[in-house]
């Protein structure tokens, strides 16, 4: 089998030179520059940040509105999986709250804010509706609204996901023998799943610590730490050292999640078989639970209500006469058609460039024998835990005189790189179950490598190349934390051309621009949801 080692080696190289060249490469320069002064390479600009009393108290800022945000989204995560898993509320409810918890998720984080501004602001939809103004919004109380909408969805799908592992024939048992609520919830489910706990905890952390479209819309006086990032590196007078030097220490509460995460997943427990059965009817807990996670879906959908009515207003909230013109004005309208067409443009290529890259590099590390493939592992962590504006910042620092500068092809690199570890591990998930013999066999009767990876591996992995597809896709149309600094006037996005928009009150624009951005990820997801069932039945 002369032909099998060269074409693995070569696809290896490939990748390897690759995140080399985008991942290990940019961060070593941002390294780099946070050293460098007029005098030589010092710790004058550390000094200077951390002596800087504004930008530690934007640190201080981030990690406590960070912290309270990972603890409600936590506790309403864990609710709302419990609902769908340990109780018996109704069907359509499991349905709906697992439908609606995602779709959040299908709108760029820039647009929370001003979502929230026209529901709880002074003349907001839900402001009118409840008869007075609950609370001030900019700032703290507006962050940690969206911080929450933001990041529940995806502690949701962490917490939800381990809970189709746990056994329910253990809180059958435990009731039979006489243990009360509380000692029967404390051992059959929070202790099964206090990694995940954790590890929800810490996730919805990190991304609310890294976020920028949320603080960019709303943060109004209260600093974080990624405002305070875009302004050292946009301002008035742009300081590429002391940017490098945020950058990197937005870099240690990251690196530290991320590490903490690994090491809380070994507390989670490993049925070797589960039991899905019908748990014992309690009216009190089904109706408690049902009004509870109801109250919990619909306070986080009822926040983007208004952009699917103030487009179609004359003017939200004086004049609430119906009408199609800022619709049409916008479609007329070829600067905002152009961003989209961008964007399309964008997701399009990083979803197919991205699934290849990180299909091909599950293969590699699961599916062959390559030397050093363990380093595959490492980009995946090291992508992981650099956040969407860290990345973002270290490719304008290294490409910044270079062709790439101010094209597609760095925003699509940027975008594949930043969200690679979920893709890759979907397929290396998928790739492990497999038999590890189909190569054998197929070298057996003649057919290459490459051809039985195409020919059958490629077949039995098509659901989660789609799922893949699909992941790649909505992020790259959401994104702003990774390309905000890598944009141009000729490479503008929908979310970078929201923020643009913010400065001249547009926000019917914003509104249309992010529905096109919502009904395009539903179609999408939709669609992707479609082949993968089509081909479930199909096998």
């Amino acid at each position: 089998m002369p032909n099998r080692k060269p074409a693995i080696r070569v696809i290896f190289i490939a990748i390897s030179l690759f995140f080399i060249a985008f991942l290990v490469a940019p961060l070593g320069i941002l390294f780099f520059r946070s050293f460098e002064t007029a005098e030589g390479f010092k710790l004058t600009n550390y000094l200077s940040v951390l002596s800087n009393k504004e930008l530690m108290e934007s640190f201080g800022n981030s990690i406590k509105i960070s912290s309270l945000t990972a603890v409600i989204t936590t506790v309403l995560a864990f609710t709302l999986a419990y609902a769908i898993n340990c109780t018996r509320i109704y069907k359509p409810l499991k349905v709906a709250i697992k439908v609606g918890i995602l779709l959040p998720m299908l709108l760029p984080t820039i647009t929370y804010g001003f979502a929230i501004i026209y529901s709880f602001g002074n003349e907001g939809l839900l402001t009118k509706i409840i008869g007075q103004n609950l609370f001030t919004i900019y700032g703290f109380n507006g962050l940690l609204i969206g911080y929450i909408i933001y990041t529940l969805p995806a502690a949701f799908l962490l917490i939800n996901n381990s809970f189709k592992y746990i056994d329910k024939k253990f809180i059958v048992v435990s009731k039979l023998m006489g243990d009360g609520s509380l000692r029967s919830f404390k051992n059959t489910i929070v202790r099964p799943l206090l990694g995940t706990i954790g590890g929800a905890f810490i996730l919805s952390f990190i991304l609310s610590f890294t976020d920028f479209g949320i603080p960019a819309s709303i943060g109004g006086t209260y600093s974080v730490v990624a405002t305070q990032l875009y302004q050292v590196m946009l301002g008035a007078i742009p300081d590429f050292n002391n940017g490098a030097v945020i950058a990197v220490l937005m870099l240690v509460p990251a690196v530290f999640g991320i590490l903490l995460l690994n090491y809380l997943e070994k507390l989670n427990f490993h049925y070797d078989k589960t039991s899905n059965i019908e748990l014992f009817q309690h009216k009190g807990r089904d109706i408690g639970f049902c009004f509870v996670s109801t109250i919990i879906l619909g306070s986080m959908l009822s926040v983007f209500a208004v952009m699917f009515i103030a487009p179609f207003l004359v003017s939200f909230p004086y004049d609430l006469t119906f009408t199609s013109k800022h619709l049409i004005e916008a479609f007329e309208s070829s600067s905002l058609l152009t961003v989209y067409k961008n964007s399309l443009f964008v997701a399009l290529f990083t979803a197919i460039i991205g699934t290849t890259v990180a299909f091909s590099s599950a293969v590699l590390n699961v599916r062959t024998a390559v030397k050093g493939k363990a380093t595959i592992d490492i980009i995946s962590m090291m992508t992981n835990t650099v956040p969407g504006m860290v990345l973002g910042l270290s490719y304008l620092l290294f490409f910044n005189n270079s062709s790439l500068k101010g094209t597609f092809l760095i925003i699509i690199i940027c975008n594949l790189v930043h969200y690679f570890t979920t893709p890759y591990l979907m397929a290396k998930n998928a790739l492990s179950k497999m038999n590890p013999s189909w190569e054998t066999t197929g070298a057996l009767l003649g057919d290459s490598w490459l051809k039985t990876i195409y020919r059958v591996i490629l077949p039995n992995a098509s659901s989660t190349v789609i799922e893949m597809f699909s992941y790649y896709f909505i992020n790259s149309m959401v994104t702003i934390s990774g390309i905000i600094f890598l944009v141009s006037a000729k490479t503008s996005l929908v979310a970078s051309k929201i923020k643009e928009l913010q400065y001249f009150a547009a926000f019917n624009e914003i509104f249309i621009l992010s529905l096109l951005i919502f009904a395009t990820n539903l179609f999408v997801k939709l669609l992707c949801d479609y082949f993968q069932k089509r081909k479930f039945n199909h096998v």
